[in-house]
């Protein structure tokens, strides 16, 4: 596994210069999950981006040597910024009115509306499936 000096030139941003202050309090990875914003200000940590920084990396530690492909300071991909976690999707939402479908509601017993609208749900369940 990484140590943890060179984990913090790993994340870039500056953040390399906290190592010493993590090694002189005797900091390793059994204590780095237990961690608190309180403590990061106690280690002299003194911006909050920078805590809120660690406190994000501390969470999702690193991988092993053997498992790593790329570093931390990679991923940046030169911006000034970790990358991002969350991945961007498409939705696409359908909204159909069964037009008619009050009226109907007036004139038919609810059982059989309720088999009315149960058998257009499955046809569209049908259709959308297949696209």
């Amino acid at each position: 596994m990484t140590s943890v000096s060179q984990w913090f030139d790993e994340l870039g941003l500056g953040l390399g210069r906290y190592a010493e202050a993590f090694a002189e309090n005797h900091i390793d990875w059994d204590l780095m999950a237990d961690l608190t914003d309180e403590d990061l200000k106690t280690l002299g940590i003194a911006s909050l981006g920078h805590r809120k920084w660690l406190l994000k990396a501390i969470a999702t530690p690193p991988e092993s040597d053997a498992q790593a492909t790329t570093s931390s300071a990679e991923l940046i991909d030169g911006r000034d910024r970790p990358p991002d976690t969350a991945e961007r999707r498409q939705w696409t939402v359908m909204f159909c009115d069964l037009v008619g479908s009050t009226a109907l509601s007036e004139r038919l017993d609810p059982e059989d509306l309720r088999e009315v609208l149960r058998r257009y749900r499955d046809t569209c369940a049908k259709v959308i499936d297949r696209y």
